[in-house]
């Protein structure tokens, strides 16, 4: 009967109470207004930030309405339709204080609690006020209760009515001060430390994890107002707060006590799992982005779809479900937490640190510049004290920057351009080199990250990175610092001209086939996607095929459970596989009838292109011989055919040509065919 929330599917300060049914018994309609008096009096030992008063007000009030309840339903068994009615309006009132009580002590929203002070208070104004409502119209007389209950009934109203419901005068006070730190950031002066641990203070924030519960709060809000084009002036006050928690975060607290951010007493990242099973990645993909969602929502027609693709769809127009073509009767979009919880997981046991789209997107595109000049002058601020301690600081100090900046570039594009242009990257180079296993591990997985940007990249290569990042794949002092040095590789393959300087570091590719060796899927898929950006580049072939990964990889697709180190070493074969000397590899070690059954079984597109591909360059540099074999097994024209309706247009397009060197040799093979009319492998090899 009561409308549970958790609130992580509901927006900041929205109600989405509801009336209880028509037909419900009078019994159970009080029960479960007990039992919500019950649960919002159990708010009353949280924490407060603000509206402290409020809040006090609400729990003096829910306790006198329960005595009223409990009598009724402990007196009257047969209620009128008009209380009922009253009872019903009171259910809808109650699950909205809730609500409110529920973002009042909502962790990581207590900032954004504060500048919505007024706000807050209004809410508890109106919703106390909708209480006195609901009891002034009650039918008292129609129900035999004790004059007692009933004067309390009329005492509850006029305390209500009377009741002021302003925001606390410490909460105007802190609000002062918090803008205060926000103009100084504005103007780019380091404000108070003083005021701003007044403002911590109030807030209740002491502590690392809380600082950082806030900064992911904002991040979300920001999110979604931007992806639903919300006002400007609330996406600058979220951005403003978010470089004023992200300061305090980095500046105010020294030491990281987050649980999965800690690991003997130092800081880092790194985690394990067991495996995500039994699930079809595409299914956590968007229909029509067809990239993992990061914000999945479900419509009427019980399809799920990224909320930025699926509202960029009715903005255009269209009043239907994409996926089926039915008109919706509702545009609502509920949250899918169910699929939104197995994304995190898969992405936190694949190593995956944010889900986000190649395209333009809320979680990306709105990060490129500072959302308000407050957030820039506290980035830019924080930046020099970071890049100071990198410098000047002890170990512990020297941890702590690198982990913080690590941080701070994880998907903050502004972020990792400010970092760059402010000269982070050579002092976090040269911290690779440093005995401490925490200190080199956080320092190469902030250069992985600041990797993603053009300027990085280019930083890191003038700054003759390479060779060090190379020095950490290598003999990184702990296993997770030599997956990102591979991660990092990929990201620096990215341009031409690095592919060509990373291959010609005699450790680099030898020592990311190594790291494909490793048991850890991290370090396996790692390793997998950076040769695979090597590869492409002719003069890293022979380099490739030369450190024995032919056999590895056709290992690997033989025994791996796991899609994306599947789909990650057949875009490796299918390069090499691309000239003579490859295709001779894969084809002694008896990749043909792998590469077919994988066709046959995967349910994966990407997997599916990756076969065609290869099959294609097999046909074309094996000549008859492997034509020959294939048009022996019958399980295999099928799926091709299949791949011309159903696959992507590359794969279309390859199935096809396959089909066509297939039909031929079949023709040509036939007893009504002349000697003439065989095709020698000539003609494959400079045809096709």
């Amino acid at each position: 009967m009561i409308h549970k929330s958790s609130g992580s599917g509901r927006r900041f300060l929205t109600y989405p109470a509801i009336h209880p049914c028509d037909s419900i018994s009078p019994l159970t309609l009080l029960n479960s207004l007990i039992d919500l008096g019950g649960d919002i009096c159990s708010y009353k030992p949280k924490f407060f930030s603000v509206n402290k008063g409020n809040a006090r007000e609400t729990f003096r009030q829910i306790a006198n309405l329960l005595v009223f309840l409990q009598e009724i339903r402990d007196t009257s068994s047969d209620l009128p339709d008009l209380v009922i009615l009253s009872l019903s309006e009171l259910h809808l009132t109650l699950q909205k204080i809730r609500y409110l009580l529920e973002d009042c002590t909502r962790e990581g929203a207590r900032a954004w609690m504060l500048v919505n002070s007024d706000r807050v208070a209004n809410q508890f104004r109106i919703v106390i006020r909708g209480l006195a409502t609901g009891l002034d119209v009650f039918p008292l007389s129609t129900i035999d209760l004790s004059n007692e209950t009933k004067d309390l009934v009329e005492l509850i109203i006029r305390q209500i009515r009377k009741a002021a419901f302003e925001p606390d005068p410490e909460d105007k006070e802190a609000m002062k001060d918090l803008m205060r730190i926000l103009n100084h950031f504005e103007e780019g002066n380091a404000p108070d430390p003083i005021e701003i641990r007044r403002v911590l203070d109030h807030l209740g924030v002491r502590k690392w994890s809380s600082c950082k519960k806030e900064v992911e709060f904002l991040d979300s809000e920001i999110g979604t107002e931007f992806c639903n084009g919300e006002k400007r002036r609330e996406l600058e006050l979220l951005s403003s707060l978010m470089g004023f928690m992200s300061y305090c975060r980095c500046i105010i607290f020294d030491t990281v006590d987050f649980e999965s951010q800690h690991r003997n007493g130092q800081y880092s990242s790194s985690s394990g799992g067991e495996g995500f099973k039994g699930v079809n990645v595409d299914d956590l993909k968007c229909p029509i982005s067809l990239e993992m969602m990061s914000d999945p929502v479900t419509l009427s027609s019980g399809h799920t779809y990224d909320r930025c693709s699926i509202i960029k769809w009715f903005r255009s127009g269209n009043a239907t479900c994409p996926k089926t073509g039915e008109k919706l009767n509702s545009t609502e979009l509920v949250p899918n937490l169910v699929i939104k919880g197995m994304i995190q997981r898969y992405c936190a046991e694949n190593g995956i640190p944010v889900v986000v789209s190649r395209g333009k997107n809320r979680d990306i595109s709105r990060t490129a510049m500072a959302g308000s000049s407050a957030e820039e002058g506290a980035v830019k601020i924080l930046t020099g004290s970071l890049i100071n301690k990198l410098v000047n600081g002890s170990d512990e100090e020297m941890n702590k920057a690198a982990f913080e900046i690590r941080v701070l570039t994880k998907t903050s594009i502004f972020n990792r351009s400010c970092l760059v242009e402010s000269g982070t990257v050579p002092h976090l180079l040269n911290l690779l080199l440093s005995e401490e296993s925490n200190i080199q591990e956080n320092s190469i997985a902030a250069l992985l990250n600041l990797s993603k940007h053009s300027k990085g990249k280019v930083a890191i290569v003038e700054n003759k990175g390479l060779d060090l990042i190379v020095h950490v794949l290598r003999k990184g002092l702990k296993i997770e610092a030599q997956q990102q040095a591979a991660a990092t590789l990929f990201y620096l393959a990215s341009v031409e001209e690095n592919r060509a300087l990373i291959g010609e570091n005699p450790e680099a590719i030898p020592g990311l086939v190594e790291l494909v060796k490793n048991e850890s899927h991290y370090c396996k898929r790692n390793a997998l996607v950076a040769i695979s950006g090597l590869v492409v580049h002719p003069g890293n072939h022979w380099r490739v095929l030369a450190s024995g990964v032919v056999p590895l990889l056709l290992n690997l697709l033989r025994n791996s459970e796991r899609e994306d180190l599947v789909t990650s070493s057949l875009a490796i074969l299918a390069t090499l596989a691309e000239k003579i000397d490859g295709t001779v590899a894969i084809l002694r070690r008896g990749g043909l009838q792998l590469l077919v059954e994988i066709l046959n079984t995967s349910t994966s597109e990407a997997t599916k292109e990756h076969c065609v591909s290869m099959l294609l360059a097999l046909c074309v540099n094996g000549g008859l011989d492997v034509v020959a074999r294939l048009v022996k097994n019958p399980s295999l024209m099928r799926s091709l055919y299949s791949q011309l309706s159903e696959g992507t247009s590359r794969a279309s397009k390859k199935a096809g040509a396959i089909i066509k060197i297939l039909h031929q040799f079949y023709e040509s093979n036939s007893p009504s065919a002349s000697v003439t009319q065989v095709l020698p492998q000539e003609r494959f090899v400079h045809v096709w």
